[in-house]
């Protein structure tokens, strides 16, 4: 059936990923490097990836995973610790090894445990990274068990990021994955003073569910992501914020892949596998928002000018088909684990069109 609307644009990038390791990288890297020219690689794994030598180590695993017929670019990160060491991320940044830092709050999310106790811990290490222009990229949430689960993002905007911008005002910093109307206010509220040293992203499945989606169906575990969706009005909020052209606001899928036995669970664990299908989401929230003429600029052009990096030679186009289709809903790894991805309970009107088969 031919496509009722075409979209070319320059190859994207995801400027927030979790590829994971082993059997589960080498399942999951196609859907991303389909799609995408380059991705920011998260460091929590285990162990975390805290230094020069084990970013280069975990860099060299994704190329090896690749397949032969795909072109992809890991932009590879650095987990913070408290003890991390500053010279050690100075030279992995300035060797093109490390691209960012990446503050966890310990206990925030998945494999955070080993994250930062306390902003003040790290003060020598957030001026090196203003001094070098290093970014540091933010899991915005505290972990404080006092705080609602839901204010976590709020929270930790006014304890943590609001003093960590005024003590380091030339620091580059992303608020990543942003959920709440408060973000994404404060976000565009800080444009003029922050000179473009902040930004934050956005991902598909933040703009396609609120709260409500945790318990469709009973208790839905694949609608469990960190930090958790929130009110229909905070996602309106997002939606705005990302498909409003705002030069700050860029994609980064979080995509979070989990076996489902560790999201069908007791203790099912929080991230969402939307590589597949996240750029027809993005596609049909900018659609349905009337900001289609926008999206180019969500998805290929604001994190490069955010991180003065070239655009994306390549390019990409979307079809807008006559009839929905069913996205891709699981994968398989080697070891016989079943990746659910996202989203499972509808159709998407828009897709790739991919020239190579995965």
């Amino acid at each position: 059936m031919p496509p009722l609307q075409t979209l070319t644009i320059p190859k994207p990038d995801d400027w927030h990923l979790h590829l994971r390791d082993g059997a589960m990288l080498k399942a999951v890297l196609p859907y991303t490097a389909s799609h995408f020219a380059r991705a920011v690689v998260m460091p929590n794994l285990k162990p975390a990836i805290t230094t020069t030598a084990a970013a280069a180590a975990y860099r060299e695993r994704i190329r090896e995973a690749l397949p032969p017929h795909m072109t992809f670019t890991p932009l590879m990160t650095a987990y913070l610790t408290d003890t991390i060491d500053p010279d050690d991320l100075e030279r992995g940044f300035k060797e093109g090894i490390l691209f960012a830092a990446k503050l966890y709050p310990a206990g925030a999310t998945t494999n955070s445990d080993q994250g930062v106790t306390d902003i003040q811990a790290i003060s020598d290490i957030l001026d090196r990274l203003q001094k070098i222009d290093m970014p540091l990229l933010i899991h915005g949430e505290v972990a404080d068990p006092a705080v609602d689960f839901f204010d976590r993002e709020t929270v930790f905007i006014d304890r943590v990021l609001i003093p960590l911008r005024r003590n380091f005002p030339a620091l580059r910093i992303v608020m990543e994955h942003i959920t709440t109307r408060y973000a994404a206010n404060y976000i565009v509220s800080e444009a003029q003073s922050s000179h473009g040293k902040l930004a934050a992203t956005v991902t598909a499945h933040h703009m396609r569910i609120n709260r409500n989606a945790l318990f469709e169906g009973g208790l839905n575990p694949h609608h469990f992501c960190l930090p958790v969706a929130k009110r229909e009005e905070d996602r309106q909020a997002v939606i705005a914020a990302a498909t409003s052209g705002a030069p700050m606001f860029f994609a980064g899928t979080d995509s979070a892949p989990h076996p489902r036995t560790a999201k069908e669970s007791s203790h099912g664990l929080g991230g969402v596998f939307s590589a597949p299908n996240a750029l027809a989401l993005y596609a049909e929230t900018f659609e349905k928002a009337g900001s289609l003429d926008r999206l180019e600029n969500f998805l290929s052009l604001n994190g490069p000018a955010f991180y003065g990096l070239p655009v994306n030679a390549a390019s990409l186009k979307l079809e807008k088909r006559a009839a929905p289709e069913e996205p891709l809903k699981s994968i398989l790894t080697e070891e016989a684990q079943e990746v659910i991805a996202f989203p499972t309970e509808s159709r998407l009107s828009w897709r790739v069109a991919l020239k190579e088969p995965l």
